[in-house]
């Protein structure tokens, strides 16, 4: 197997925020300090650090804040508000305020919001992607891909504003006639993750925009600007005081677990943990809210003998390491035939050496910080479990000390079935590859979690292809590819992994209840 050196370091310079940049707030200056370029600082300094309620930029009713931090340096940036209860039923009462009139304004406007939002976003492409590397840490190329993915549900979605169709049939007796016509399901709670702190925001508000919904939102604290600048562009591009409205609060359940309480309120949809997933449906169906879950992963990457292997390291480096590996969709275990599987892990260990560790803001990085020290100490905890069960780290397998929370990009080979990295989600820049003899031990394999969101299949047999597709429990599979996201198409997963779709038409059905109404012409 290849050898391998420890000759790397993380490349970059180290940057935060200077107290004084904002008034050296008593919770900055608990922070490390360190000092922002000026065109970071005025690029933090762009974004409100408000709520967002009623079309109104405001402070949190008891004045308290969140410190948002530079995972690269555990620098403090900035704070943003941190919502009360009482904020959070303002935005609840400005979404059902906002209701009546955003649900019968012309389907035409409607759209016309988010192509301005759309285009908005494009030209203000490198000031977003520079937030967002400031905040999440993903290197700025990462960060340029998300939001061209996050901005596509902008443009998918304002096309499909006009395109909210009912039917009218005959009735079987010949006499009767069925009317059918979608609405707007109503006010709607989002929840969103850190991890694509843009996306995750544009596949939820796009269709409930589209389809005349109102809508309060919170964003993971750790990466809350991104949805701030969202907010700030949707109010530009003439949204409507009350369609959107953002709070940012230190602990979601404190702010929302009573929204979701609300008779008010028609829809739940959360991208995030399934163990959180579980909690949020168990309160939600106290209201009997039509609820979307995008959940946890585990996925596989299964590779057969017959498969071009360079194609499916290409794969693998995409799917494993979009996002430095913090992503449901990432590639969780590699699933690969005995007969290839050692070249396989050297050609992918050889890739994973190559990347370059370092700030997000920096020329020429691959791989950026983990959100924070705890997700990083649970990846290494898992590494280590492996190798202690037999495990060989072909490279990689180690933090990087700090400033900020690196892991070095991890090959693992000759993963025994029993270790931790196959059965839970790794969220993190390790590949842990296993093998198989058979198709039937290769599928059993690939379907043994509790999870089902995506899995990844390479081969060149059209026939194996077709069998196992068709046998893989899971809500989305990439063939020969390893990218699944596209905002034309259904997002989801099925188990554990959650219910309900996001993108494509599927994704509009989702804001939408339908209306029969039965008719009798009589004679």
């Amino acid at each position: 197997m290849l050898a391998r050196e420890q000759r790397r370091r993380v490349q970059g310079g180290v940057a935060g925020l200077t107290g004084e940049a904002f008034g050296a707030a008593s919770m900055l200056e608990a922070m490390p300090q360190f000092e922002l370029t000026s065109r970071e600082s005025a690029v933090v300094e762009a974004v409100p650090h408000q709520l967002f309620i009623g079309g109104s930029w405001r402070d949190a009713s008891g004045g308290s804040t969140i410190v948002v931090q530079d995972p690269s340096t555990g620098g403090a940036l900035c704070e943003v508000a941190d919502a009360s209860l009482e904020d959070a039923a303002a935005a609840l009462d400005a979404a059902c305020a906002a209701g009546e009139a955003w649900r019968t304004t012309a389907p035409r406007e409607r759209g016309d919001v988010l192509r301005r939002a759309y285009e908005l976003i494009l030209e203000r492409t490198e000031d977003i992607a520079l937030l967002m590397t400031l905040e999440m840490g993903k290197p700025i190329k990462e960060s340029k891909a998300e939001i061209t993915y996050a901005n596509n549900f902008l443009r998918w979605y304002s096309e499909e504003a006009v395109r909210i169709n009912g039917r009218f049939s005959v009735n079987e007796n010949g006499a009767g006639r069925v009317l059918t016509m979608k609405q707007a399901i109503g006010p709607c709670l989002f929840i969103t993750p850190w991890n694509f702190p843009l996306a995750m925001g544009t596949r939820k508000i796009g269709p409930a925009i589209a389809a005349g919904c109102t809508m309060v939102v919170k964003p993971a604290k750790q990466t809350p600007l991104c949805m701030l600048a969202l907010a700030q562009i949707l109010e530009e591009a003439g949204l409507p005081g009350g369609v959107l409205n953002v709070i940012t609060a230190e602990k979601s359940g404190d702010t929302m677990g009573p929204l979701i309480a609300d008779p008010r309120v028609r829809k739940l949809s959360f991208t995030g943990s399934t163990s959180v997933g579980r909690s949020l449906i168990k309160q939600a169906s106290e209201q009997v809210l039509k609820v979307s879950m995008e959940l946890g992963g585990n996925a596989p990457f299964v590779v057969f003998e017959d498969a071009d292997l360079d194609q499916a390291v290409e794969g693998a480096m995409i799917a494993k390491m979009r996002n430095m590996g913090e992503a449901c969709t990432s590639a969780n275990r590699f699933h690969v035939h005995e007969s290839i599987a050692e070249e396989f892990a050297d050609k992918l260990a050889q890739r994973m050496d190559a990347m370059a560790v370092g700030r997000g803001t920096e020329d020429g990085i691959d791989v950026g910080p983990m959100i924070n020290a705890d997700e990083r100490d649970k990846v290494h905890e898992l590494v280590e479990d492996a190798v202690a069960k037999g495990a060989r780290v072909l490279t990689g397998g180690e933090s990087i000390e700090g400033p900020g929370h690196f892991y070095r990009p991890t090959v693992l080979g000759s993963v025994p079935k029993d270790a931790r990295v196959l059965s839970e989600e790794i969220f993190g820049p390790v590949a842990p590859v296993t093998t198989f003899a058979t198709e039937d031990e290769a599928v059993a394999a690939a379907n043994d979690t509790e999870y089902g969101l995506v899995a990844y299949l390479f081969t060149r047999d059209l026939e194996r292809a077709f069998r196992v597709v068709e046998r893989l429990e899971t809500g989305m599979i990439g063939l020969n590819q390893g990218m699944v996201s596209n905002a034309g198409a259904p997002f989801g997963g099925v188990k554990q992994s959650g219910f309900g779709r996001e993108g494509g038409p599927e994704g509009m059905e989702e804001y939408l209840e339908t209306k029969y109404v039965a008719m009798n012409l009589g004679g």
